[in-house]
């Protein structure tokens, strides 16, 4: 067997950096919990000055920041032995909800961890993982996750991709957010227009007490409400606009998920369709979103369909594979209406 020794070098430079990586990822979560980014990012400090200033210890805090520095989330600076953090890494890391904000990805994967043992049993049975059965961090670190990105376009550009629903919204309208977990969805267009009604439905429990304590502080309550339901079978008629956030691919019974909105939809109201962005063929999706949304897809996506003896879409399911569930649904009209490099927002109509 001959081995081209330049593509072995390169190969093992490669997983160097996911070794690096690998170690870093909890690291960042630890950082998060215990504020040290938002205590770096105030002012520089030394690992002393850090430890002190969030109650920790410093030979622990002296090594996270050797990381940290290493993996380049923050600034060393030699002279004088401190830490610092650029406008750009605060941003990315103690800003919460900017539109960059990274943390709660690195909760999500901290779930993926947790579920390892399971999921490699899973991989011999077939089993799924029902999504209410993971770690506690995975719920809180999706919604930290994907509400930046909400907060950045969902308002501004997503619901105006829509044929005529933004004027229905400011008039008046009756919305479904299904799949909402922590409603971070539901309570930006809720904020956004206040003359409109809107009810978040989701399997979860645990998500559904949470939004509703989201709904309160957010002072939406009265016009937001939430409740445990399942997507195939979540109560009301006549809604203006349903939306399905980075769900649908998801579910066990997404075909059933679609008829219920099409039963559940006015005449002429609008289904949002978000998803994880992604082509239609494997090699147009071999980048590095789609290795997140890959890896992503076998820990927490397909496991959760699979539960259900479901399809397994899949978080790279692609837009040909969704429009069949769709149409199969009865929808007479469906176009992607825009994207970002992360997402694709899909509009459906009866």
């Amino acid at each position: 067997m001959a081995i081209d020794e330049a593509k072995l070098n390169e190969l093992v430079g490669r997983a160097v950096g996911d070794m690096g990586a690998g170690f870093t990822a909890p690291l960042i979560v630890i950082g998060d919990q215990l504020g040290l980014y938002k205590a770096l990012a105030a002012a520089p400090a030394t690992p002393a000055e850090l430890a002190q200033r969030t109650g920790c210890v410093e030979r622990y805090v002296r090594e996270w920041l050797g990381n940290q520095a290493a993996s380049g989330y923050v600034t060393y600076l030699p002279g004088s032995g401190k830490y610092s953090m650029s406008e750009e890494q605060a941003f990315a890391l103690a800003q919460e909800g900017s539109p960059a904000f990274l943390p709660g990805a690195f909760s999500i994967i901290a779930a993926c961890f947790a579920a390892r043992e399971r999921i490699t049993r899973a991989f011999k049975s077939g089993d799924g993982m029902e999504w209410g059965e993971h770690h506690g961090c995975l719920f809180e670190g999706t919604e930290r996750f994907f509400r930046p990105g909400y907060a950045a376009n969902l308002v501004s550009a997503w619901l105006p991709a829509l044929e005529g629903v933004v004027p229905n919204l400011q008039q008046g309208a009756s919305v479904a957010d299904v799949g909402c977990g922590l409603g971070a969805s539901t309570i930006l267009m809720a904020q956004a227009y206040p003359k409109s009604r809107f009810v978040g439905f989701d399997y979860h429990a645990g998500s559904i007490e949470k939004a509703r304590e989201r709904a309160a502080a957010a002072g939406v309550s009265g016009r937001v409400t939430f409740e445990v339901a399942r997507a195939r079978d979540y109560p009301g008629r006549g809604y203006d606009l349903v939306t399905h956030f980075d769900c649908l691919h998801d579910m066990a019974d997404p075909l059933g998920a679609a008829r219920h909105v099409r039963e559940t939809l006015a005449p002429a109201g609008a289904w949002m369709i978000v998803e994880p962005f992604a082509h239609d063929r494997v090699e147009q999706n071999l980048n590095p979103v789609g290795r997140v949304f890959y890896g992503a897809s076998t820990m927490l996506c397909v496991p959760t369909s699979l539960a259900g003896k479901g399809p397994a879409l899949g978080a790279q399911a692609g837009e040909a594979r969704l429009r069949e569930v769709v149409m199969a649904a009865g929808f007479r009209g469906f176009r992607r209406a825009t994207e970002t490099p992360f997402n694709l927002v899909l509009e459906a109509r009866p």
